[in-house]
Order: C-alpha cells, then structure tokens, then sequence
C-alpha cells in the first residue's frame, strides 16, 4: 500500500475515532493518524468533512469518508479480504445496524449529560439512564462471547471504544459497572484481549483526565 494512500484524522480519546482504528487494525490496514486539534481545526479536516467539521474522516486514496459508522463500513467492504465485521445475512446485518446506531443515540447522549453537568439532579437521571441503557446491551448480549457471536463484529467495534470511559462514568454517578452490569464488564476485558481493540483504546485513567479538564473549561464542578 502506498504512503498517504490511508490517512485518518483522529483523536485519541474519540470513542468514535477508535472505531476506525480497531476497524482498520482488524483488516490489518496501514494508516497514517493525523491527530486533531478540535479547537484549532486544521485546514485538512475543514477541507474533507465541510458539513460536520468533525473528526474521524477517514481519506483513502485522496478520497473522504465521514462518520464513524459509516467509515466502519466501508472499510468492511473494501477490505474484504479477512475478519468480516458485518454478517452476510441481510436481517442480521439490519440486527447490527440497529444495535449500533443504538449506542450512538442511547449512550453517547447520556454518557456526555453526566459528563458536562454540575446539576445533582441532571446528573442522577443521566445515571440512571446511562445503567438502564447499558444494561439493554447487556441483554442482547446474553451468554454470547461476543455480540457477533462468537467472533468479534460490528457492534463489539461500535460499543467497545466506550469501555475507556468506563471509569469516568463511574467516579462521575458514584456507581460500579462489576455491579450493574457485570457480563458487560466481562466482555469488555474479553475485547480487551485482542491487539486491534488494547492498542487502539486510549487509558481510562487518560481519558478521565481529560474529561475533568473538559468539565473545568465548562466551568462544571
């Protein structure tokens, strides 16, 4: 593969960026990461993604793909060689979809209202939405060692890049996630495991650093 052929405008501790990454290091795809500055957005990133002006934007061979799930798919498909991430079968790819975009509208939301709020009772029912909501996950889950069964897929790719916030949501609402939802936490080491998921997580530690800066900017406490 050519150099500069696959470049990602990333962030490391974007749940979203790390989709891509694992997505790419599951297909074994080199790729360049240009880290971003989302306060100082770079000329690059304003070029290729004009609409949202937001990160991942993945350019391969010159050409932009925007959203992290949709990037996800595309490199499911292009790079079809090894470790499909969605099923052939239609309705179980439609089962996916559904799941994924789940995440998107159900977690992030309430993962970032506990996040950014200095309201007790603003926080608390994020909380308690944020369990309910994983705790649905949970149960689509099941006995499975994955939620593609028995090999890593889409929806392992779309939810696992939150488990590095894991410990913020925790020292945020004052709860356990081994307590709440311990098969998730369960497959969450499980995903953990594998090389494309460990090296492409940012530290929680890291990540609720960064979140305590974000909520001092804000001016939340």
């Amino acid at each position: 593969m050519a150099a500069g052929e696959v470049v990602l405008l990333d962030l490391f501790f974007s749940p979203f960026a790390t989709r891509v990454r694992i997505a790419l290091a599951e297909k074994e795809v080199e790729f360049e990461s240009r880290e971003e500055d989302l306060s100082n957005k770079s000329s690059l990133l304003l070029k290729m993604n004009p609409v949202n002006k937001q990160i991942p934007v993945l350019i391969h061979k010159g050409k932009p793909i925007c959203e992290s799930l949709i990037i996800v798919e595309y490199i499911d498909e292009v790079w079809n060689h090894k470790s499909p991430l969605l099923p052939s079968d239609p309705y179980h790819r439609a089962h996916d979809r559904f799941w994924a975009d789940y995440i998107d509208k159900k977690i992030y939301p309430a993962g970032r209202k506990l996040g950014t709020s200095s309201d007790h009772e603003v926080k608390e029912a994020a909380k308690k939405e944020l369990i309910e909501n994983f705790k649905l996950l949970e149960g689509e889950l099941g006995d499975k060692p994955y939620y593609g069964g028995n090999k890593f897929g889409f929806v392992d790719v779309a939810l696992i890049p939150f488990y590095t916030f894991f410990y913020s949501f925790e020292k945020l609402g004052n709860f356990s996630f081994e307590a709440e939802c311990p098969k998730l936490v369960s497959w969450a080491k499980r995903c953990m495991q594998k090389d494309s998921v460990s090296k492409s997580l940012c530290d929680q530690h890291k990540v609720y650093e960064a979140v305590l800066e974000m909520r001092k900017k804000l001016g939340v406490e």
